[in-house]
């Protein structure tokens, strides 16, 4: 079975491939292609792309995203061929901690290959109409005196440099701050919109923040004190799926996450 990289000239075929309840995963793949600190491969049989997978990496820690297998080729072992591939390629650079958010689907092939299951992501979705109100006068925009702080604080939190993601996105970003200390801070332009809070009022003003107009949401199931203000604001539980980990553990917080980033890094 034969592992290459994706090209540019593959993108109109992998989204053919797009999973009916995932957003679009095309824009996904040519970020992939397009960024130094990531891998995108495919799998070709019979001149069709019957599978594709990513690597992400950080400092010292592996993300394996959009590991996806074409239907009419499930159950013929190319799904665990990627995640073979991926997770090769991640042990040779010398990466010790591998991590993956699985669906149900594909927990099972992650655990033949030595993943364990270490939390769950809690989906939410608002069923009732918004009564929202933010009226906090802590939160403000973002200004470089706050990016070491707020770099740190996700590090402490995540237990991840994730740098190479957050950096161009910090502009958009609102924080809680107090001189150069972050409570906590909020990106929506970066994927889902994270909400990474050491205080949990700070945290709780920020979600107010963000869902007085968005109608989803997704958080780890340590974190009680966010999944206690979604129900208490028109959010039922939808789904959910597994954060799971392969190698050295790292410290983290996820009672600390009010909003993760997306699927494919947590």
């Amino acid at each position: 079975m034969i592992i290459e990289s994706i090209q540019i000239s593959d993108l109109s075929e992998i989204a053919t491939l797009q999973p009916m309840d995932w957003p679009d995963i095309v824009p996904d793949i040519e970020y992939y292609i397009h960024s130094p600190f990531c891998r995108a491969v495919k799998v070709v049989k019979n001149g069709v792309i019957a599978g594709i997978g990513a690597n992400i990496f950080f400092e010292g820690t592996c993300w394996l995203a959009h590991i996806i297998v074409n239907e009419s080729y499930r159950n013929k072992g190319i799904g665990t061929a990627i995640v073979a591939n991926l997770m090769n390629y991640a042990k040779y650079e010398g990466y010790d901690t591998q991590m993956l958010i699985a669906t149900e689907l594909g927990e099972p092939v992650y655990k033949k290959s030595g993943f364990k299951k270490v939390t769950d992501y809690l989906f939410f979705k608002r069923t009732e109409p918004s009564h929202i109100e933010t009226k906090s006068e802590r939160i403000i925009p973002y200004s470089a005196q706050y990016k070491n702080a707020l770099l740190e604080l996700d590090r402490y939190v995540t237990g991840e440099n994730r740098i190479n993601i957050l950096e161009k996105h910090l502009t958009s970003s609102y924080l809680i701050a107090n001189q150069n200390e972050i409570y906590a801070f909020y990106i929506p332009s970066l994927g889902e919109g994270p909400i990474i809070a050491q205080d949990k009022e700070a945290g709780i003003e920020l979600m107010q923040y963000k869902y007085a107009t968005v109608d989803k949401a997704v958080l780890p199931a340590e974190n009680a004190t966010g999944i206690e203000f979604l129900l208490a604001n028109g959010f039922v539980q939808v789904s959910k799926c597994s954060r799971m980990l392969y190698g050295k553990e790292i410290p983290c917080h996820p009672e600390m996450i009010y909003s993760r980033i997306r699927g494919n890094v947590g």
